[in-house]
């Protein structure tokens, strides 16, 4: 028997006989990252940025001068995993700004949620010269799109990998660790607590996403379906949608399809501006 497989049976049997504590030591586990320290490959970048300190202690990383883009990553991500997007904006001549999510790097707090991260990013906007976009990876995708409901302004915005249903990921998660209905129930009901707002309202059905933006998710994505992406499009008017056929959850923010797609997205809109002036 695998250890995942017995895990699985030791909460299926804990979540019949006391749904409550497996509950909260589930919602503990879903909501406290883990320390997942840079690769080898993303130290040279690492070196290269300037560490900025913004307001409630919020940590980011910047690079290069321009016109600003914010960058968030995703559940126990790092800055530095959109290292060669990353160089592609420098070059182009944009500053970025990657921050580090609640309770991530030099962040502080000890847990995290799709809505702190989303604060996070409001926050971020308000310190920062006028954003060209705003890039989210996986959870930051989401955040992202739950902050532009939260008041961030910024002219694109790009969801790469990005969940479409906060209700989803948190059945999923649930469903992976073996939790019973009703553990799985009582789980949901403590994460929504925590966040402030019931799970089905972080649906990107509810959303109203005015500004235009680029929707990125790979076909063999095993951590967030495909097809979340095709909701987020037909939820979002103004969006296009890359589907690619390989890159999986991370290897996908290398993609050289993504890098064009971002820059094409950033060239357009500063063709309209200048058009419209």
């Amino acid at each position: 028997m695998s250890t995942l497989s017995w895990v699985r049976g030791v909460n299926s049997t804990l979540g019949w006989f006391a749904p409550g504590f497996m509950a909260k030591k589930m919602r503990l586990a879903f909501m406290k990252p883990r320390d997942m320290p840079p690769r080898d490959w993303e130290l040279p970048l690492l070196a290269s940025a300037e560490r900025i300190t913004l307001r409630f202690g919020l940590s980011a990383l910047r690079w290069g001068e321009g016109p600003t883009v914010l960058l968030m990553h995703g559940w126990e991500g790092r800055p530095t995993q959109f290292a060669s997007l990353i160089d592609a904006l420098v070059a182009a001549g944009y500053s970025v700004v990657a921050l580090d999510g609640p309770a991530h790097g030099r962040s502080p707090g000890h847990e995290a949620n799709v809505m702190l991260f989303a604060r996070a990013i409001v926050e971020a906007s308000a310190e920062l010269p006028p954003l060209q976009a705003v890039i989210g990876h996986s959870m930051g995708g989401a955040s992202a799109m739950l902050a532009a409901q939260l008041g961030l302004r910024t002219q694109t915005l790009v969801c790469i990998s990005a969940p479409a249903r906060i209700l989803a990921v948190l059945r999923g998660f649930a469903r992976y660790v073996g939790l019973p209905p009703k553990a799985r129930s009582a789980f949901i009901r403590h994460v929504e607590r925590d966040v402030g707002v019931p799970a089905a309202k972080l649906d990107v059905a509810h959303y109203q996403l005015a500004m235009p933006g680029l929707i990125v998710h790979a076909e063999d994505d095993l951590f967030v379906p495909v097809a979340e992406s095709q909701l987020i499009h037909e939820a979002w008017f103004d969006s296009r949608l890359l589907r690619l056929p390989e890159g999986g959850h991370q290897r996908v923010l290398a993609d050289p399809r993504l890098i064009e797609g971002v820059l094409a997205l950033l060239a357009n809109r500063s063709t309209a501006e200048r058009q419209s002036a």
